[in-house]
């Protein structure tokens, strides 16, 4: 099953922040509060970006691998495992 509602979320998360900032420019907020709202809405969207990247690699390349070699198969898991650090 695809994440993508779980990815929508996150991206509405990092709409919602990104309009914060707006108001807060247009408001004269300080620049720390600037600074700590632009961070919020970076780390939303590079969450939505690995989770869409994990997806992918959970979904449709296990997909393709029920033909592939058993050592291919094998790589592939590594990988999948690998993302969780990225």
């Amino acid at each position: 099953m695809h994440k993508f509602p779980e990815i929508a979320t996150r991206l509405k998360r990092a709409q919602g922040h990104l309009a914060a900032v707006i108001e807060m420019l247009e408001a004269g907020r300080p620049c720390l509060d600037l600074a700590q709202q632009l961070h919020a809405v970076e780390k939303a969207i590079g969450n939505a970006k690995k989770e869409l990247i994990k997806d992918h690699i959970n979904h449709c390349m296990e997909e393709t691998s029920d033909a592939m070699p058993r050592e291919f198969k094998a790589l592939i898991k590594e990988f999948q495992a690998v993302t969780k650090y990225l």
